[in-house]
């Protein structure tokens, strides 16, 4: 049978599991909000840096004089708990929740708050020797403690998908080195182009999504301006002189990150702007993934009645009813991922603008859907390096043939015979279903030595002299 404490807040008492580190104002959580399924747990860079938030603060105000050393070395200790993955299952209140981020604060102060006292002897919710209120959330408030958090989880996070990004990048390039010599048709408009390799169009690949390695940690680097010390709404009210800045350093020295103190508090605590320009910066990012994923299907489509110029990995029987089928699998679920990014992007739009006054209360959905996007798409681009990009193969035989049958090559003709005499070419191949190959050679417009030299389709993939 378990056991329970009373813990008592402004509402009244409640009964609390005896050996849980939580209290009260957590467990108010927990019974109100059972809305995603998705709690602080499953996020723990989000609990780890609540933990150097705390450890920043404690260290700050012992230096100010506010705590005595021993206690603040107990709450230190307490931090480094919790950044060395002890202690996470203490976080069980969802992810989305009312209250501006108060119960994911209160949480984090509850919990270190009642590890100090197990290492003090004392009895969990003993709290008149360190209290969530008093002693952990010293010189703070949810408004300056919970937005710092979500930015140093978000610095950490979007490191580790920069880091998958990488990965994904080189698998395309190194396809793009193997597949240099495999000619075929490039297309504008799902119709005939005009030649190009397919190392090319995964170099393409890979130098598209390179460029948003800048966009991703430029607009990371927003988060490293933080807000401590502004307590409720900026006016930095019940926090001692000179805590804004020296809270700041210390975090800095903490987290490893260039953390600087926000020149106008005031206006820093209700701002979600840098929130706003990342989740775009991982919308554009998806929008591209996207699109690649769209072409890598097209590229495989087939066997026989589709372009079937790529190989994708066989992952797994595609239906249930035709014999044989291997359907694109992994773009296929990169491609909802992306979608669902560019949901969440929204949200975090509407949660932006619906600020009021000196705070932003949606914070809560708007933390939650960029952590979301984060890892699906670190998890999306895992997926696709690993059970799709390393396995592609090429048909190097039917992209060549496509491009020797193709009426796209004429336009290599256009500096030689101009572009009316090209598109009466163009016209009647595509009337008599001759090739423009013969058809240039029985009007003897060119000899074919002259035209041999034109079409070869490697004279047709870079710029040259005329």
């Amino acid at each position: 049978m378990e056991h329970f404490r009373s813990e008592s807040d402004l509402l009244g008492s409640l009964e609390i599991p005896a050996n849980a580190y939580y209290g009260v104002q957590t467990q108010r959580a927990i019974e109100n909000f059972k809305i995603s399924g998705q709690y602080l747990s499953s996020y723990p860079y989000f609990i780890k840096a609540l933990a150097m938030v705390k450890k920043a603060a404690a260290k700050t105000n012992y230096e100010l004089g506010l705590l005595d050393e021993g206690l603040f070395q107990k709450i230190a200790e307490a931090c480094d708990d919790l950044l060395n993955g002890k202690y996470h299952s203490e976080f069980p209140i969802d992810m989305i929740q009312g209250g501006a981020g108060t119960s994911v604060n209160m949480n984090a102060n509850e919990v270190i708050a009642n590890i100090v006292l197990e290492k003090l002897g004392k009895e969990k919710g003993d709290y008149q020797f360190c209290s969530p209120n008093d002693h952990i959330n010293l010189s703070q408030s949810t408004n300056d403690a919970y937005p710092t958090a979500i930015k140093m989880a978000l610095l950490h996070m979007n490191n580790e998908l920069v880091a998958k990004l990488k990965k994904t990048i080189t698998a395309f390039r190194e396809k793009g080195v193997e597949f240099q010599d495999v000619i075929k048709m490039g297309r504008t408009q799902l119709q005939d182009a005009v030649p190009m390799t397919l190392g090319q169009e995964f170099e393409a690949f890979a130098a598209t999504l390179e460029e948003d390695i800048s966009k991703l940690n430029g607009n990371a680097n927003l988060f490293v301006e933080i807000n401590m010390g502004a307590t409720a709404i900026g006016t930095g009210l019940n926090a001692p002189v000179g805590y804004a800045k020296l809270c700041a350093k210390n975090l800095a020295g903490i987290s490893g990150y260039a953390i600087v103190s926000a020149p106008n508090l005031v206006e820093a605590t209700p701002d979600t702007g840098s929130y706003v320009i990342y989740s775009s910066a991982m919308k554009r990012l998806a929008v591209k993934l996207s699109k690649i994923c769209n072409d890598l299907r097209l590229l495989s489509s087939g066997p026989r009645a589709g372009f079937f110029e790529i190989n994708l990995p066989p992952m797994q029987p595609g239906s249930s009813i035709m014999p044989g089928k291997v359907n694109p699998v992994i773009p296929e679920v990169v491609n909802q991922v992306c979608y669902k990014v560019i949901g969440n992007d929204l949200t975090v739009t509407f949660a932006a603008e619906a600020g009021q006054l000196q705070l932003n209360v949606m914070e809560p959905v708007l933390s939650h859907s960029i952590m979301e996007s984060i890892n699906f798409l670190g998890n999306a681009l895992d997926t696709l390096t690993e059970r799709c990009i390393t396995g592609i193969t090429a048909n190097k035989e039917v992209c060549l043939a496509q491009v020797k049958h193709s009426i796209g090559i004429v336009t290599a003709l256009n500096p030689y015979i101009g572009y009316k005499n090209s598109t009466e070419i163009a016209k009647e191949a595509l009337e008599s279903g001759k090739s423009v190959y013969n058809l240039v050679l029985e009007k003897g417009i060119l000899s074919q030595e002259k035209l041999d030299e034109i079409l070869d389709p490697k004279n047709m993939l870079k710029p040259h002299q005329f």
